[in-house]
């Protein structure tokens, strides 16, 4: 027996389940059984920690769940409180929420809701602004690399060059700072930034050159010093450094000594308070948005605010509970909601159908219900999918499952629902036809495994061509 708190924090939520066991043991024996199956018949749905984590430590989770040996206590042998970590995805909403309101309050400078003059993005910078100066710029040049370290998707390199060229243009010395990856222990040459450095340099015919790190190092200073007008240089990852994802002010400082103002162009990583997105900011001024992460940013508010309809939302992910500020706020909005996900099971559930061994969160089943009835009740379209992509188990670290496609209906007894299946897929690109606006939050199934990311990829192409084909934004 035991009780659970869900305590969210801005990146994941963590509980802590009180305990009272029927028979006498130890903490040992319940850390190796916890282990034993985060290894075994959990694997890809409970991961196990014995190193001391924190929030920051979480940025997506491919697992539902990770328990926390450091932070469980065992009071007695037959009382043990257990904490357990979850990523809501609360995270990315808040940051863009934040992003949004702030961009809005700049805008209204003018009318007084902000301070007159306020520079908000690089078009409002003056040339003495920029001429000789050296502006950081957060570049999201998280590219995809093969085994031989060539680079597969040259997308945000290019989408990322049209700040630079406009900065040096204006005679300004361009460092451009990224992650790539998510390095574990510091350097490793399969995360450096020295291939985009030279593509970047290519696309743009210039000399680009990597720095050996993102601080401000006597050799990177010696770098910088020799730079000149309309020159660009890279930083090398910032997430060689751990205190990047803690937002560490030291790791932050130093970056920002090395430049006179700053400039955001990432928007993928614009939500996440880190020390070269957030943490630069407390030593560089004026630190304003690039071009790309304003017209993101111009894109989202429009949809959110003002959109041409008809609208549609979609909403992925794995779990109703990290969702429901979304599908509550979308339902006063929008015209048709897709569900997609790990949650589809949940809503499922609800209508009293078998879900098999698919992710279903019983004490979210009501909640489910009356979503539902609120859709309805305001003329929302629902869609949930007709036919599921099942596996006989999850496919953890890339490996191949049994896979069997059935009707929602039908969900076998030991099957996972992992991704829509192909009927549910055309119902929903069915459903978009006609949509101008539509605004997509999580992904339809398990992408990250090829046998399950048709569902989440088809619909990624359905979308990019609404917008080629019929300017939907």
């Amino acid at each position: 027996t035991g009780m659970a708190f869900r305590v969210p924090t801005i990146d994941v939520s963590v509980v802590d389940l009180t305990c009272e066991l029927e028979t006498a043991t130890s903490y040992e024996e319940i850390c190796a059984e916890v282990k034993r199956r985060a290894e075994g018949d959990m694997k890809g749905f409970l991961g196990y920690c014995d190193e001391d984590l924190v929030s920051t430590d979480f940025e997506t989770c491919t697992i539902s769940s990770t328990f926390d040996s450091k932070a469980s206590i065992m009071i007695d042998p037959t009382f043990v409180k257990l904490v357990a970590w979850y990523d809501n995805e609360w995270g990315y909403s808040c940051r863009v929420v934040d992003l949004i309101k702030h961009m809005a309050k700049v805008d209204a400078g003018e009318s007084g809701a902000a301070p007159k003059g306020v520079k908000k993005s690089v078009a409002d910078l003056s040339d003495a602004d920029l001429d000789g100066k050296t502006v950081l710029i957060r570049c999201d040049l998280n590219v995809p690399l093969n085994g031989d370290l060539e680079i597969t998707d040259e997308t945000r390199i290019t989408a990322s060059i049209p700040t630079i060229e406009y900065l040096c243009k204006k005679g300004a010395k361009v460092l451009a700072c990224s992650h790539l990856g998510r390095p574990k222990n510091g350097p490793e040459d399969k995360f450096s930034l020295k291939p985009v450095a030279k593509r970047m340099g290519e696309l743009m015919g210039k000399d680009i050159k990597c720095a050996p790190d993102c601080k401000a190092t006597d050799e990177v200073k010696k770098m910088v010093g020799a730079m000149g007008k309309g020159d660009v240089m890279i930083l090398e990852n910032t997430r060689f450094y751990k205190g990047e994802t803690k937002n560490d002010p030291e790791l932050a400082e130093s970056m920002a000594s090395l430049a006179d103002l700053f400039v955001n162009d990432a928007f993928g990583t614009a939500h996440r308070a880190h020390s070269s997105t957030e943490g630069v900011t407390k030593f560089l001024k004026p630190n304003v948005s690039g071009f790309l992460l304003k017209k993101e940013l111009d894109y989202l508010a429009g949809a959110v605010d003002s959109p041409v309809r008809p609208m549609c939302a979609i909403v992925g992910g794995a779990k109703v509970s990290t969702k429901i500020p979304v599908i509550e706020s979308m339902l006063d909005k929008v015209d048709k909601l897709v569900i997609g996900g790990g949650m589809v099971f949940t809503f499922l559930k609800a209508r009293g159908l078998s879900v098999g061994g698919s992710l279903v969160e019983e004490d979210m089943l009501d909640l489910a219900k009356k979503l539902e009835e609120q859709a309805k009740a305001k003329g929302v379209e629902l869609i949930l999918p007709s036919d599921i992509a099942c596996g006989d188990a999850f496919p953890a670290d890339g490996k191949e499952v049994g896979f069997k496609v059935v009707p929602a209906t039908e969900i076998p007894d030991g099957w996972l629902g992992l991704d829509n299946g192909p009927e549910a897929t055309e119902e929903i690109k069915k459903a978009l036809a006609d949509c101008k606006t539509v605004i997509w939050n999580g992904p339809m199934g398990v992408f990250e495994s090829p046998q399950f990311s048709k569902g989440t990829y088809e619909i990624a192409e359905c979308l990019a061509e609404l917008t080629e084909k019929n300017g939907a934004i």
